[in-house]
């Protein structure tokens, strides 16, 4: 049995955890920190922790395109562009993959996804990460890209930009935030509680948001047909709140056989990128093929 440093990284936070080969799903919080400033800084970070806790495996989702044990793209953190994790830390075991993917790999193991060959999840969060699981395959495509549902644009006029897509400026964690300012709320967790508490004007806010989600994720399951859709990020933990929402307009722009896929919260909830990235450390670059 050896030890697992799974890292779940975002856009502005960088969580932490340690977790043993035998077990990768009982992964255990031990840090929660601003995301590292530069690559000597996340090198760094990362080498520190691993001789604290002695760790021979490396699990790490970031928010951006991964190849192998290479970062390609990271728009939010963009100094980890190029870096290889095996060059990096040569003596170590990595698992290295996007956010939403490792979440999905978390879910299919020991969550929401359990026993099933054909989902997609999304995670939702600072942007929109998402992840298809075909035929018990966690998806890549040539580059790594495959399934960038927070690109996918529903607006024939969007001019486009190159660090963020349509549907992550129209639902993610920052726009959430903005509605919530509007209101005079601090940010989108207390606008998700407003509704919750039955506030008609937070509802009222939410529902352009959830308007572009589900029309994005009803163009997914007509592509797809999977079993069902999954809920994680940090919104997952309001899914009795958006989830009626998500039904609405997901049923509303598929045909009648569609109609009723499953969507679900991670069970993880907003856990499930460190989860993920424990697997991905115990299985190393095998990681996508969960059957």
């Amino acid at each position: 049995m050896s030890a697992i440093l799974a890292i779940d990284l975002g856009g502005t936070r960088c969580r932490i955890g340690f977790a043993q080969s035998a077990d990768p799903a009982a992964v255990k919080l031990v840090d929660d920190v601003p995301a590292p400033p530069s690559r000597e800084d996340f090198v760094g970070l990362v080498a520190q922790r691993l001789k604290a806790h002695e760790a021979s495996r490396l699990g790490l989702g970031i928010p951006g395109l991964a190849q192998g044990s290479i970062c390609r793209w990271v728009p939010n953190l963009s100094y980890l562009d190029g870096l290889d994790l095996e060059v990096a830390f040569p003596d170590v075991t990595v698992g290295l993959g996007n956010d939403a993917q490792l979440s999905l790999l978390a879910e299919m193991h020991t969550g929401a996804g359990r026993d099933m060959k054909d989902a997609v999840l999304l995670a939702i969060g600072t942007g929109i990460g998402s992840a298809v699981l075909a035929s018990g395959t966690i998806i890549s495509g040539q580059g790594g890209g495959a399934c960038s549902f927070g690109w996918a644009t529903a607006a024939l006029d969007d001019a486009g930009e190159n660090t963020s897509g349509w549907l992550e400026r129209q639902a993610a964690g920052r726009t959430l935030d903005r509605a919530a300012a509007r209101l005079g709320l601090t940010d989108g967790k207390a606008l998700i509680g407003a509704a919750r508490a039955g506030k008609a004007e937070a509802a009222a806010a939410l529902e352009r948001p959830m308007h572009a989600l589900g029309t994005a994720i009803a163009a997914a399951v007509a592509l797809l047909d999977p079993s069902a859709i999954i809920i994680a990020g940090g919104v997952a933990d309001a899914f009795d709140v958006i989830g009626p929402m998500l039904r609405r307009h997901v049923d509303r722009c598929i045909p009648p056989h569609l109609r009723g896929v499953r969507i679900v919260p991670a069970v993880h909830g907003s856990k499930a990128g460190l989860v993920g990235a424990a697997f991905a450390g115990a299985l190393g670059a095998s990681w996508r093929r969960t059957a």
